[in-house]
C-alpha cells in the first residue's frame, strides 16, 4: 500500500438543529476528512470525529491535525504496509490520540478495499447486506417536543430510540415516554452525568424496561460502574470508558456492563474496533455502533463495521437528512423500514462529492510522500 499523497480537509458544517447533551449544545460541526491517494490515483477517505473542544475526550480537531501531520504521516512515509491493520501496531507507541489514529487508518482501510475491488464491509469480514438503524435524540426544550420527535422517527421506521438524560431531565421524562410508547425499544444516555450517590435515583429507571442506560458514571470509570450494575436491573452500556481492547476486557471481567458501544474513533480505528467486537462475541456481550455526528464518510465506515456478527443491536446510524441539509456523499444515506442497505461499490460504497467537499472546506493541508 504505497501512498503518494495525503490531504487533510477541515470542514465546517451546520447541523439542521442543535444537538443537546448533558455537556451542552452543539450547533456547528467542525470535521476532519482524511484523504489518501496511491500511485494509480485511487483515493481512500477517513473521518476524524473529534470535536472543536475537548468535551467528549481530550482530543480536538486541532490536536488531531497536529498528531496526523507531525507524527502519523511520518510513520506512514517511512514504513511499508501491506494491509491497513498493520497501522495499529506502528502507531501503538503514540499514547492515546485515538481519533487521530482512526482518521488516518480509516482512509487506509477504504483505499485497501478499493484496491481489492471489494466493499469495506467485506474487507472487515462483515456478512450482513443491511443494518438496523437507531436514532439518538438530544435533550429537548420540553417533554412535548421530545414526544413529537419520537413519533416522527417511529413513522420513519427507526428500530430504537436513544434519549439523552441528566439530573432534572430523567425519571419523569422516561415515565412520560413510556405512557406514550409502552413498547418502544428505548435507551437512555447519561454522558457521565451521575455518581454512585445517585444509585437510588437511577434504580427508579428499572421499572421502565429500558434496553440500557449508557455511561451513567464518570467518562473514564470501569470500577464504579461495576458497583452500579450490581444494583440495577437495567443493563449498563459503556461508551466513553472503552478506549481499547484492554478496556473492554477489564470491563467484562469486572462485570461493569452488560452491553458495549463501539465507536471507531474512540477506540483508535477499525482494527481495534474489530478486535473488541471479536472479544465481545466470545464473551456473549452484545455490541452496537455509536455515532459521533459524522458526515456521510464517517457514517459509511460505521455501516461497514455494523455488518459484523455481534452487532446485534441497532446503532446510532441515522440517515444523512437527520443532521444535514446536504451531505458530502452521493447518494446520501437513507433509512427504509428501519434499515440501511449496504452499497455494493468498493470501499465505503458511496461517492464523495468533490463539489460539496470543497463547499464546506475551510482549510486544506496537502502532504506528498
Amino acid at each position: 500500500m504505497k501512498i503518494k499523497k495525503i490531504v487533510l480537509h477541515i470542514l465546517q458544517m451546520r447541523l439542521k438543529a442543535p444537538f443537546s447533551t448533558s455537556y451542552g449544545d452543539i450547533h456547528d460541526r467542525e470535521l476532519l476528512i482524511v484523504e489518501v491517494k496511491d500511485d494509480d490515483g485511487a483515493a481512500g477517505f477517513g473521518e476524524g470525529v473529534a470535536f472543536s473542544t475537548p468535551w467528549y475526550t481530550e482530543e480536538t480537531v486541532k490536536t488531531t491535525v497536529h498528531m496526523i501531520e507531525d507524527f502519523l504521516i511520518p510513520i506512514l512515509s517511512k514504513t511499508s504496509f501491506h494491509h491497513p491493520r498493520e497501522l495499529a501496531e506502528s502507531f501503538r507507541f503514540i499514547r492515546r490520540n485515538y481519533m487521530a489514529k482512526a482518521a488516518l487508518e480509516g482512509a487506509m482501510w477504504d483505499l485497501y478495499a478499493k484496491q481489492q475491488n471489494i466493499p469495506l464491509s467485506q474487507a472487515l469480514g462483515g456478512m450482513k447486506k443491511e443494518v438496523e438503524a437507531g436514532v439518538s435524540i438530544g435533550i429537548q426544550p420540553t417533554i412535548k417536543d421530545l414526544i413529537s420527535l419520537i413519533e416522527q422517527y417511529q413513522e420513519e421506521g427507526y428500530k430504537r430510540v436513544k434519549i439523552k438524560i441528566k439530573p432534572g431531565w430523567d425519571i419523569e421524562v422516561v415515565k412520560e415516554i413510556r405512557k406514550h410508547f409502552p413498547n418502544l425499544d428505548l435507551m437512555a444516555d447519561a454522558n457521565s452525568a451521575y455518581t454512585l450517590k445517585d444509585i437510588n435515583h437511577l434504580k427508579q429507571l428499572d421499572e421502565f424496561q429500558l434496553m440500557m442506560i449508557e455511561q451513567p458514571l464518570a467518562h473514564d470509570d470501569i470500577v464504579d460502574h461495576s458497583k452500579l450494575q450490581k444494583e440495577l436491573d437495567t443493563p449498563i452500556c459503556l461508551d466513553e470508558s472503552i478506549c481499547s481492547f484492554e478496556d473492554a476486557r477489564k470491563a467484562v471481567e469486572l462485570r461493569s456492563c452488560k452491553i458495549m458501544n463501539i465507536k471507531i474513533g474512540r477506540v483508535g480505528g477499525l482494527t481495534e474496533a474489530k478486535k473488541i467486537h471479536d472479544f465481545c462475541k466470545e464473551q456473549n456481550v452484545p455490541v452496537w455502533c455509536g455515532g459521533m455526528l459524522e458526515s456521510g464518510i464517517g457514517r459509511a465506515h460505521n455501516i461497514a463495521l455494523a455488518t459484523l456478527e455481534q452487532f446485534t443491536l441497532p446503532g446510532d446510524i441515522s440517515s444523512s437528512s437527520k443532521y444535514w441539509e446536504e451531505d458530502i456523499i452521493e447518494p446520501e444515506i437513507s433509512v427504509y423500514n428501519g434499515k440501511i442497505a449496504l452499497p455494493d461499490n468498493p470501499g465505503i460504497g458511496f461517492h464523495v462529492s468533490r463539489e460539496k467537499l470543497k463547499k464546506y472546506t475551510v482549510e486544506t493541508k496537502v502532504f506528498t510522500l
